[in-house]
């Protein structure tokens, strides 16, 4: 990493963003070395720059198990996910668009769109751990129900949906299936091939790749219409390729995958993750939001999500908990950290679970990196404690 060992240390943000990796960086250099110029151009630079693309499209999509044909490069997660639904939803009669009740702001602000051009939008309701009331989404999928978006893997409360079944019960409804997987990507296995879905977002700076590029994965039976007029990426997304920012993402999921395989297609951040979840619920006042912490999967490995309290048993806020931290050197977050600039301080997504308005304003996440050590871990606990005092001597 070229951020300073001792600044990564205490910082416990992942899921907001990522540093890129020294492999990262050293790929980027390279591309901008051998590979600066237009891949549209036919000159021996842009032929250069065209091979060097489609090597990091080639490698992308063998580790998501996916085909080059499948891949399609965006600015991110977020164009990614509009792409998806707006794309999809210009071949098919305005109907009704099914999301979950705890989605990403990216995916609320295409549904909104939708909802502009005539579509109605539902949202599917989950139950106190986050995750999708199988039986009350089976019966959303009726008609007039013509696209779903679901995100795999909760930013917020860590909440990691089936999609096997989420899959199996949209094909049998016969309804495309898009997922937002930008936390899910480097840190479980995921192979798009053997998945029942049909559109798959993620962004290269959540697992220590650079910002500014995404990708889309689209089986290719499925019509997509462009949303940026252009020739590149088959007509589906115009603009010049990000060749550079390619290679940065092609290194970055190559490093995950390789991570994951020597560690027997785990996360190795995830027991480092349960130690300090133990930990941190030692601590009086605090409690642990979304699923279990085990074996089942159903929560993201490098994710923890808590609510703390005073004395009297009355949650703190959470942006209060979040400046305290940093104040004794922990860097977390308290939400979503594309809605945090948001009027209201209650999370949409802790409401959604069933948490009081002043609950779901007290919501903290913790979120590991691969630069995290056991030594690192008590540090943590101690800031909390002492952040947690401060608030409530104020």
């Amino acid at each position: 990493m070229a951020v300073p060992a001792a600044e990564l240390s205490r910082y416990f943000d992942a899921c907001a963003t990522t540093p890129a990796s020294e492999g990262v960086l050293a790929a980027m250099a390279e591309a901008e070395t051998l590979a600066w110029a237009n891949p549209s151009s036919l000159h021996g630079p842009g032929l250069a720059a065209a091979e060097s693309l489609e090597r990091s499209r080639q490698s992308l999509a063998a580790h998501l198990g996916a085909t080059g044909e499948e891949l399609i490069f965006t600015s991110g997660a977020s164009e990614s996910i509009h792409l998806a639904l707006l794309g999809s939803a210009a071949h098919l009669p305005p109907g009704r668009l099914l999301i979950s009740a705890v989605e990403h702001p990216a995916t609320i602000a295409a549904a909104e769109r939708l909802r502009q051009q005539g579509w109605t939008v539902a949202r599917a309701p989950v139950d106190r751990r986050g995750l999708l009331i199988r039986e009350a989404f089976a019966a959303l999928l009726a008609p007039p129900t013509r696209l779903v978006s679901l995100i795999a893997g909760q930013s917020e409360v860590g909440a990691v949906q089936d999609l096997a079944s989420i899959g199996t019960l949209c094909r049998e409804a016969g309804v495309p299936l898009h997922v937002d997987a930008v936390q899910l990507v480097g840190h479980g296995p995921l192979a798009f091939a053997a998945l029942p879905l049909d559109l798959l977002s993620c962004s290269a700076h959540k697992l220590c790749g650079p910002r500014g590029i995404g990708l889309l994965l689209r089986r290719r039976a499925l019509p997509l219409a462009a949303q940026i007029g252009g020739a590149q990426e088959r007509g589906l997304r115009g603009g010049t390729e990000p060749v550079v920012l390619a290679a940065g993402f092609a290194r970055a999921v190559q490093e995950a995958c390789e991570r994951l395989e020597r560690h027997g297609r785990r996360d190795p951040l995830e027991p480092l993750r349960n130690r300090l979840l133990q930990q941190l619920l030692r601590l009086p006042g605090v409690e642990l939001t979304g699923p279990e912490a085990g074996g089942e999967g159903r929560r993201l490995p490098h994710h923890i999500s808590l609510l703390v309290r005073d004395p009297q048993g009355s949650p703190l806020a959470g942006r209060n908990l979040v400046r305290r931290l940093w104040e004794e050197g922990v860097a977390a977050s308290s939400g979503s950290a594309c809605s945090a600039g948001g009027a209201s301080p209650a999370s949409p997504v802790l409401a959604a679970m069933g948490y009081e308005p002043g609950e779901a304003a007290a919501g903290l996440r913790l979120s590991l990196g691969p630069w995290h050590r056991e030594e690192h871990l008590p540090g943590v606990v101690a800031a909390l404690q002492r952040a947690r005092d401060r608030l409530i001597c104020r």
